[in-house]
């Protein structure tokens, strides 16, 4: 099946997948059935397959899934098993976090620059990266030549930056702005996170009576 034809929904739990895997082996399972996988990830056996059909067949009627196996073919679906140069752009307090906390070459990812324009916090060091100055981005991704980008910018700044960035070949973002890249590229990979969004949802949740949007 052609990856254009994958549902986004289905991209979206393989990570999902990936990490109840994981920690199935951490646990000592070496084989596990759809049943009991859909029982711990609270969906269905029927759901499971069709997600796995999509990719091939990894299980065999009656014997279950090699959880290893599966959890090494679903990693390589997502690309795990490469490892993709991105830079960072804004090194603020949400910057300096996500270059700090996240586990980048276990998502597939290398950090190899962090960029900045307030001279407050160009030369600081976040890790093993100095923040450099952003009037050097240009010529260190003719250089490096980073494939994504993550954006902790303001959204006024985000346009131009984005601009910029495809020009010296980056194809892909994760983006924290409030900039729809889309707008005006379409043709590159976008991973939107709003926060506010996500807070605001769980607002919903929390203050909502569960009615149906045919009782609203």
């Amino acid at each position: 099946m052609s990856k254009n034809t994958i549902s986004n929904s289905v991209i979206r739990r393989l990570p999902r997948y990936y990490r109840f895997l994981g920690e199935l082996e951490t646990n000592g399972y070496v084989r596990i059935s759809s049943r009991e996988l859909a029982e711990k990830m609270g969906l269905t056996a029927s759901q499971i397959r069709q997600d796995f059909n999509c990719f091939g067949e990894f299980g065999q009627q009656g014997y279950g899934y090699n959880v290893a196996a599966l959890k090494m073919e679903i990693g390589k679906i997502l690309g795990l098993d490469q490892i993709t140069p991105m830079i960072l752009i804004g090194a603020g307090n949400l910057g300096k976090a996500i270059a700090s906390h996240i586990d980048f070459k276990s998502k597939g990812f290398e950090l190899v620059g962090i960029f900045d324009r307030n001279p407050a916090v160009i030369g600081d060091k976040i890790g093993d990266i100095t923040v450099s100055d952003i009037s050097e981005m240009d010529s260190f991704c003719e250089e490096t030549k980073p494939q994504c980008a993550i954006l902790c910018i303001p959204k006024e700044a985000a346009s131009k930056e984005v601009d910029r960035l495809i020009s010296k070949g980056v194809r892909a973002f994760w983006n924290f702005t409030h900039y729809d890249l889309r707008i005006e590229h379409s043709d590159i990979s976008v991973e939107n996170v709003h926060l506010g969004d996500s807070l605001a949802t769980l607002s919903y949740r929390l203050n909502s009576d569960n009615e149906t949007c045919g009782n609203i």
